[in-house]
């Protein structure tokens, strides 16, 4: 293959050429004088970006094939409308297909939602709000325990336990929609200590605090001469054949919300009671009397109290506690001025309870998920500021409604977790001061699965122990949102559901009798309801 010669230019052309370089020549000349004189333009600077760091290149998202990718068949080296081609786009296809075919495919497995995440970071199936809003509501009427279960009971002690507490019979002399003990909502109800009658207290929303006297009947025609203390007409005369009512006695001792009561174990005619008005009283059967105990000393204070109880060993030592996390000692023979106060929750705390055997151990129930065990024989913090001991501390998922000591040492709780605990303490007589229980030791020893969603209009759960069961056997009640009232042994064995007819609301507020095998409860309409 011969060179390629270039074309010889004419003398016009180089002439041309010529005079161009030569016009390039005097003009770079002249920007370098012009230049160094100062009289140029001065070359244009980058600008420098403020801060010495530079932006950072967002980082590339890592996309997952999640199928096959369309690709070049020119890259592939693959002609149009071949064989080849033709070949290749028909797996193509097929393969989206099959993707297509998988995903719409029954998954049989077991799946775990935290697997399964579309939306939402940080599941936690501890904390999984879906367990609050898909609780079953109640069922009015429909029973969790019978007589099947009884029957099948094979353990003999069990069983006779069993068939004596369902044996309770529902109170004859009136239905329970008759027996209007408060005008309204019951919040705290229990009986005298007497074991002659069933005579019941009740104090409700806005303080009042009614008596029923369980002796009286409503057989038309036959009127008890005297009944509670309200004297009767005879049957003879012109209301012969009409049914009586009940006779309940009802006294305005607060003016607010009458939260718990406790007789005193050294004189039955002392009644104290706790208010959401922030005062103590004691009623006094005898002299028909009711005086304050406690209170703050401006009255213009609001500082509700949600319990009372009195020391076992010493009736003159009052236990109170406060909405605000305060639980407080007051001795009665020095006055209000000599009250001992404790903050032992930031929160509510809604219930609290004295060991009875070992009264300087306090459980409390509050607001912040805990069941607390206190020991007061060991103070420490600043005078004014001082706190016991804590022993120990267990917490539920979500609050505690009450904390409530057996003589066992048992303490049973109920929280908005819907369940009922039930803690053992062993040998609390032998703890000394500042004694530790661990986590393991607080964990409980029985968890019964209880509805306690009492909602706005219905007074909250709260497990009750007998005081001083008669067989020895520790139990306790507590309300049932299907409208039962439920007892269980102390371990955590269901031992009946009370109900009956005439019950048309739920029996919130239950408590046992301290000696007698008696069972009270009341409704939010005020309604009384007693098995004997």
């Amino acid at each position: 293959m011969g060179q390629i010669v270039e074309p010889e230019l004419d003398d016009y052309e180089q002439q041309r050429q010529a005079n161009i370089a030569q016009r390039n020549k005097l003009l770079k000349d002249l920007a370098l004088d012009a230049r160094a004189a100062g009289l140029g333009p001065k070359p244009v600077s980058k600008p420098v970006a403020k801060g010495s760091t530079q932006k950072k290149k967002p980082a590339s998202k890592k996309f997952e094939v999640s199928g096959p990718r369309r690709t070049s068949s020119r890259l592939q080296g693959i002609v149009a409308d071949s064989d080849v081609a033709k070949r290749k786009a028909e797996e193509d296809y097929a393969a989206v297909q099959e993707v297509a075919r998988v995903k719409r495919q029954r998954n049989n497995a077991d799946m775990n939602l935290g697997d399964l995440v579309v939306r939402g970071d940080g599941w936690d199936k501890n904390q999984n709000f879906l367990v609050d809003v898909m609780r079953p509501g109640a069922n009015p009427y429909e029973r969790t325990f019978g007589e099947t279960e009884v029957k099948e009971t094979t353990d003999k002690e069990l069983r006779a336990l069993r068939e004596q507490m369902s044996g309770l019979e529902l109170y004859d002399g009136f239905p329970p929609n008759e027996i209007k003990i408060t005008d309204e909502r019951i919040y705290s109800l229990g009986f005298h200590p007497t074991s002659d009658k069933a005579l019941v207290f009740a104090g409700d929303k806005l303080g009042n605090l009614g008596i029923f006297d369980a002796s009286q009947k409503s057989t038309p025609g036959v009127k008890s001469e005297k009944t509670n203390g309200v004297k009767l007409e005879d049957a003879e005369d012109e209301n012969d054949g009409e049914e009586v009512k009940p006779a309940i006695s009802s006294f305005h001792t607060h003016t607010r919300t009458i939260s718990s009561f406790q007789f005193s174990p050294s004189n039955p005619s002392h009644l104290y009671t706790s208010s959401y008005d922030s005062s103590l009283r004691l009623l006094d059967l005898t002299k028909s009397t009711s005086v304050e105990v406690y209170g703050p000393e401006d009255a213009a204070l609001d500082e509700p109290l949600s319990g009372v109880e009195i020391d076992p060993l010493n009736p003159h030592l009052l236990y109170f506690s406060r909405l605000d996390g305060h639980v407080g000692r007051l001795d009665t023979r020095a006055g209000p001025t000599a009250t001992d106060l404790y903050e032992l929750s930031e929160k509510k705390i809604g219930g609290f309870s004295l060991h009875p055997g070992q009264p300087h151990f306090i459980a409390t129930a509050s607001l912040d998920r805990y069941l607390r065990i206190w020991d007061l024989r060991k103070l420490s913090g600043k005078a004014g500021r001082q706190l016991p001991a804590l022993v120990g501390e267990h917490e539920s998922r979500l609050s505690v409604s009450h904390a409530a000591f057996n003589s066992a040492g048992q303490v049973a709780t109920a929280s908005y977790d819907d369940t009922i605990k039930i803690h053992t303490f062993d040998g609390m007589s032998q703890y000394s001061p500042g004694h530790k229980i661990d986590e393991e030791g607080m964990r409980p020893s029985s968890v019964i699965r209880h509805n306690n969603q009492t909602g706005r209009w219905v007074t909250i759960l709260r497990a009750q122990w007998q005081r001083h069961p008669p067989d020895a056997i520790h139990r306790f009640c507590i309300g049932n949102m299907n409208r039962f009232v439920d007892i269980y042994s102390a371990s955590g064995e269901q031992l009946a559901q009370l109900g009956g007819d005439g019950i048309t609301a739920v029996p919130a507020v239950a408590q046992f009798h301290p000696t007698e095998q008696w069972v009270a409860a009341g409704t939010a309409s005020g309604k009384l309801c007693l098995w004997m």
